[in-house]
């Protein structure tokens, strides 16, 4: 984003607005019908609509049946588009309306693309039906039966055919291609083809009738199309007005972006309806460039690919401030629907168990070593290792666990933690490491040795790396494994003593978990049966304690710790968003303090997830955004990346992210981060 731009507009960041418009019909009255269109655009346009799309012959309806072949009709269908092209001159968004369409003695069944005063193009319909319900060819031919590639058309040339996108020159990655009612209900639709060819809209004109569970079929169709093609794919069904001779019509529109539903209509609605959605064309360009097998696919296709025709058109979108009309999760990796987030929870609980048993069993060993501080990652940790001794028929005995307070560890954490090791039936014991971290810092001449109060870095990294010392030459003596407890979130700010410290383990269940999931993940295994009732009174003190790293020393029997983690590197559910929108998508800083804002703005509305109390539901405004994101950006970019290349061995777990060099994440560790903070520097303070 440069600084000309308009931050608080969807177009700056690479989104655009479509909508799905089901008009109210008359079975062949298209002066009415038509009049139904226009209206029906021009409130999407009001809306900042940039696409219309309707349903399948919604210039005449689609259950005129034999009434096709009464050239009154078909002249009145006529009239009806020119009327709706010409209002389009004071509609900016472009149109998709099916009509019927006589073509050299041959009826065909079009999709009538209209901008501006102008018809860029007829697209027939490919497959018909003819079956059960369905007698398509008894009145139309199939789109692909025709020689023509171009037609007459109110005295205009007009391209014609199944292999045309529609591409915004001024609007980039907006291509739109169009195919009607069965063409999706192929093995391979016609938009297989165009998204190899660089579609990334993908419509759907349909009429499609409604009988019992057929709206389920329709989603998975739209579900499945959309995201093997990586496209967003829209779709219009007939609605209220069709005949009801035989038949019936729910009026079912849906907006899919990638496999994911971002609206749908009602259906059975006794009227018009119209729903919309920002599509971010932005992500889909990025998964598809990141998806080698998309690419080989167009290689595989050429012959077919090649023969798909642009038709390029200038779209003009609007440049208002226009926020987004999406929904946005504040946690990327934290589903808000409780079923969801229960197969989320159940999922990385259960990859993280398989996980630390098939190292275990591959090395021969049977105990594990782990420092366990009373704070959430550890704690977690912990939790994962107990259940995965019960999964190998170990004792949970052969867990040594430790807890190892040094100058700044309060008495809450230092008590949670022995509660939970006793709970859990580990074997337990606590070292204190304060007399050889006085020896270290002795040893390298500290001013702190000397009695002086200073708490720098290395002060703390001593600590750190007394604890880390402990527990490796604690597994060597007992044959063990040292567990690695270091999280997702905290490994992508660099927030980890190197070597020999937090950073390093035998393996670690936690790398790709983030810190806001791994919250949810104890409050939903506090809720679970599989442990005894002090476990989970435990797990729920333990999840709503400040989180700290609890090295600097505060006031003597503090019941919490001094140090405040979000202090240093900021809130993590903000910095979790960032990391996901950052290392998933590959998108810019701007876009992300523009979804972050749009999700974050507010915390009455959207919604959260059912464990997250009250009490914590946050909100940010945009200059808090900009303050953590430019930490994200600095640390992420510039100083964290050595000690990611250097990552042990641990389980991926989400799409949204592993930052293993042997995975996801291959950086240079010498890079620079100016790019980053500069497009920071260019994001307004506020709105």
């Amino acid at each position: 984003m440069n600084k000309q731009q308009n931050f608080n507009d969807i177009y700056t960041h690479g989104f655009v607005r479509v909508a799905v418009c089901i008009p109210e019909v008359k079975v062949a009255d298209p002066d009415y019908n038509a009049k139904q269109i226009i209206s029906l655009a021009q409130s999407a346009c009001d809306k900042k609509a940039a696409l219309c799309l309707f349903p399948e012959l919604s210039i005449s309806a689609y259950s005129c049946g034999d009434l096709f072949h009464q050239d009154a009709l078909l002249d009145s269908c006529l009239m009806a588009i020119e009327k709706v092209t010409e209002a389009s001159k004071q509609i900016a968004a472009f149109m998709l309306v099916g009509a019927p369409l006589k073509i050299e003695g041959a009826l065909y069944n079009c999709a009538i693309a209209i901008h501006r005063g102008q018809i860029l193009g007829v697209v027939p319909k490919s497959f018909l039906p003819n079956y059960r319900e369905f007698y398509e060819k008894r009145q139309f031919c199939s789109g692909r039966d025709c020689l023509l590639n171009e037609i007459s058309l109110f005295g205009e040339k007009v391209p014609f055919g199944a292999d045309v996108i529609f591409n915004a020159t001024d609007v980039e990655h907006l291509r739109i291609h169009t195919e009607i009612c069965e063409d999706l209900w192929t093995p391979i639709p016609p938009s297989t083809y165009a998204a190899l060819a660089g579609a990334t809209i993908l419509t759907n004109l349909s009429a499609s009738n409604i009988t019992v569970d057929k709206a389920r079929y329709r989603r998975d169709l739209c579900a499945r199309q959309s995201g093997a093609c990586v496209a967003a794919y829209l779709y219009a069904a007939a609605g209220p007005g069709e005949s009801t001779t035989d038949l019936a019509w729910d009026g079912h529109g849906m907006i899919f972006e990638n496999d994911e539903l971002l609206v749908e209509s009602g259906r059975f609605t006794p009227g018009p309806d119209l729903i919309l959605a920002d599509i971010d064309l932005e992500r889909l360009a990025q998964d598809r460039m990141r998806l080698t097998s998309f690419h080989d696919s167009v290689t595989a296709y050429r012959d077919l690919v090649k023969q798909v025709r642009r038709i390029d058109f200038t779209l003009d979108p609007p440049t208002a401030s226009l926020p987004l009309k999406r929904q946005v999760n504040r946690f990327p990796f934290v589903p808000s629907n409780t079923e969801d987030l229960d197969i989320r929870c159940y999922e990385t609980y259960n990859i993280q168990i398989h996980g630390l048993a098939k190292r275990l069993k591959s090395s021969g060993f049977e105990k594990l070593v782990i420092g366990v501080s009373g704070g959430l990652d550890s704690t977690h940790a912990l939790i994962v290792a107990a259940k995965t001794m019960d999964r190998l028929n170990l004792p949970r005995t052969n867990i040594l666990a430790y807890t190892m307070p040094a100058y700044a560890t309060s008495k809450k954490t230092k008590d949670n933690a022995h509660i939970l090791m006793e709970s859990l039936g580990v074997t337990s014991r606590e070292i204190d490491i304060q007399p050889s971290c006085d020896q270290m810092l002795k040893d390298i001449q500290h001013p702190y040795a000397e009695g002086k109060d200073v708490y720098d870095v290395n002060f703390e990294n001593v600590q750190a790396g007394e604890r880390t010392s402990h527990l490796f030459r604690l597994a060597g003596q007992n044959r063990a494994l040292v567990l690695g407890t270091g999280d997702l979130s905290e490994i992508a700010l660099g927030w980890m003593t190197y070597g020999v410290g937090d950073h390093m383990s035998h393996y670690n269940v936690n790398c790709s978990v983030p810190k806001t999931l791994i919250q949810h993940l104890i409050r939903w295994i506090a809720n679970q049966d599989d442990f005894a009732q002090a476990t989970r009174d435990v797990l729920t003190d333990i999840v709503n304690t400040e989180i700290s790293p609890e090295l600097v020393p505060g006031e003597a029997d503090a019941e919490e710790p001094a140090q405040k983690t979000e202090d240093k590197v900021g809130p993590y559910e903000l910095q979790d968003f960032n990391l996901y929108w950052i290392t998933r998508f590959g998108v810019r800083p701007s876009k992300v303090a523009f979804l972050a804002l749009h999700a974050w703005h507010d915390a009455k509305q959207g919604a959260w997830p059912s464990t997250l109390p009250k009490e914590n539901r946050k909100q940010y405004t945009l200059a808090e955004i900009k303050q953590w994101l430019e930490v994200f950006c600095y640390r992420f970019f510039k100083i964290s990346q050595f000690k990611r290349s250097a990552l042990p061995d641990g389980p991926k777990v989400g799409s949204g992210g592993s930052l293993s060099p042997r995975g996801d994440w291959r950086a240079p560790s010498d890079g620079e981060a100016r790019v980053w903070l500069e497009e920071v520097k260019n994001i307004p303070d506020k709105l």
